[in-house]
């Protein structure tokens, strides 16, 4: 069984919205640092957002920051990145993950779990 199981990914202009959903199943996903990475074609994988619940913070890259945002529903044991104000510079496969530890300065690393991965493309 995939421990993680990205949604929500596809088609959109520029300018517009997706909210990607990443749920969790065998564990409880409140106990774990859960972060998003993108790899863009032709590009190595980045970490772009990730909650720490070491200290309860939360990490952005400066391409999103302001303009994404990432929140977990314990009930629902998911994770989500609502994207906002896309730009065509956002197009990527992106990939939920638990990590051990998530980093207020430079994002997750050191992962445990990976999703599958869902393409964003952002085009008119």
């Amino acid at each position: 069984q995939v421990p993680l199981v990205e949604s929500g990914g596809g088609l959109v202009q520029p300018g517009g919205s997706l909210r990607l959903s990443c749920a969790a199943s065998g564990f409880t996903l409140d106990n774990s640092n859960v972060g998003w990475f993108r790899q863009a074609p032709g590009q190595g994988r980045e970490g772009i957002s990730c909650i720490s619940r070491e200290n309860n913070s939360t990490y952005y890259a400066d391409a999103v920051v302001g303009r994404f945002t990432i929140s977990s529903d314990s009930a629902k044991n998911t994770a989500y990145l609502q994207m906002n104000s896309l730009k065509p510079e956002d197009t990527a496969i992106y990939t939920c993950a638990v990590s051990r530890r998530c980093s207020t300065y430079s994002g997750p690393y050191a992962v445990d779990y990976w999703g599958q991965g869902i393409q964003v493309t952002v085009s008119s």
